[in-house]
């Protein structure tokens, strides 16, 4: 694993500015953010209506500080219902799902701009964890205690995993990258933070998803069960020469088919399997 998006010499966090003056910075930013992202979010908006139907925005649960559910706000880059098609969480480069102006609206990053309205409603903050959806990578209730712990602190529009691999990383590193921010977040990290996600949407880098960003877990390696038949047939090999050797019987019982259909009409007939139909 890369340690090097975990360094060991930052400082610890910042009790007083975590839990008080990040949330006035967040005012002093998102205030004056909305008021001169009013043009491009109206563009925007307009753009998006005029390409196709449906709604401006994209509303989505996401969960948030302390786990608790709130609707996350974004500019839709994606045809209506696009959730429930393709791939559904994931998109990758040339998804027909993704419209000409959300492509553009996703490499510059202006989809995010509403959620300008999410800091100040007081569901996000300007830099912390990118809030997961409420089902993936698991439900809130399938995270370990020390994976809750990114939970301690308000999500963001951008965070320290945004900017060391975006959305290359895999999910479990990733919530272990938001934690490692929960126990170093400072004024000096969240200016750092900042400048490398201002680098990150300038180069348009690690913006698309390469492949599925969960790891499956292992499989068991299957044994094969013989069954009990097979191994007592197996294990008598005389008795299978013995039926070999024997070729006038096998034939005089292929030549009795009145025979074989008596005993078969006597005997009940056997439900097939629902789910093998045998």
């Amino acid at each position: 694993m890369n340690r090097n998006d975990m360094p060991l010499n930052y400082p610890p966090a910042d009790p007083r500015y975590r839990d008080r003056w990040k949330r006035i910075l967040d005012l002093m930013i998102s205030v004056p953010g909305v008021v001169l992202a009013a043009v491009p979010m109206a563009l925007t908006a307009a753009a998006v209506k005029l390409e196709s139907k449906g709604p401006v925005l994209f509303r989505q649960k996401r969960l948030g500080l302390h786990g608790k559910e709130f609707e996350i706000l974004k500019f839709r880059s994606m045809r209506v219902n696009s959730e429930f098609t393709g791939s559904g969480v994931y998109s990758s480069a040339g998804d027909s799902r993704v419209t000409r102006v959300g492509r553009f609206i996703r490499a510059t990053s202006l989809d995010e701009l509403p959620q300008l309205l999410n800091i100040l409603r007081g569901d996000m903050s300007l830099i912390g964890p990118r809030p997961p959806l409420t089902y993936h990578p698991w439900p809130v209730g399938e995270y370990t205690e020390e994976q809750m712990r990114m939970f301690d602190v308000r999500p963001g529009i951008t965070g320290w995993a945004q900017t060391h691999g975006r959305k290359d990383v895999e999910w479990h590193h990733r919530i272990e990258l938001n934690v490692w921010y929960v126990d170093h977040v400072t004024f000096g990290l969240d200016l750092e933070i900042f400048f490398r996600t201002i680098f990150k949407v300038l180069a348009n880098s690690d913006n698309v998803n390469r492949g599925e960003t969960l790891a499956r877990e292992p499989q068991e390696k299957s044994v094969e069960v013989i069954p009990k038949e097979t191994r007592e047939t197996a294990e008598k090999p005389d008795e299978t020469r013995e039926t070999a050797e024997k070729p006038e019987e096998i034939r005089e019982t292929a030549e009795k088919p009145e025979e074989i259909r008596e005993t078969a009409d006597k005997q009940p007939g056997a439900e097939p399997d629902p789910h093998t139909g045998e």
